[in-house]
């Protein structure tokens, strides 16, 4: 799936009532919509900056990845950066 920016009808960046994360919420005009948690965004920009502002790095690939352990307070999933060559 391509979304173009003809295809968003709207785009809501917020802190639903009762939680305490960002949620961003993308309609789509066929009426779909897309809710993505906080960290999948944080995840989704940090792998953009990269690609972006490297001057070799030309792709990023997160994995979701289940850890028993973790850090205090982080989450089980996790998408964490699997090895990429520089194209």
């Amino acid at each position: 799936m391509n979304i173009r920016n003809e295809d968003v009808r709207e785009v809501i960046v917020e802190i639903p009532e009762g939680h305490t994360h960002i949620r961003c919420t993308i309609e789509l005009a066929d009426g779909s919509a897309l809710t993505f948690n906080e960290a999948t965004v944080s995840n989704l920009l940090r792998a953009f900056v990269a690609v972006k502002t490297h001057p070799r790095t030309r792709r990023v690939t997160l994995r979701s990845v289940r850890l028993d352990e973790r850090k205090n307070g982080y989450a089980e999933w996790q998408l964490l950066e699997v090895a990429n060559e520089d194209v």
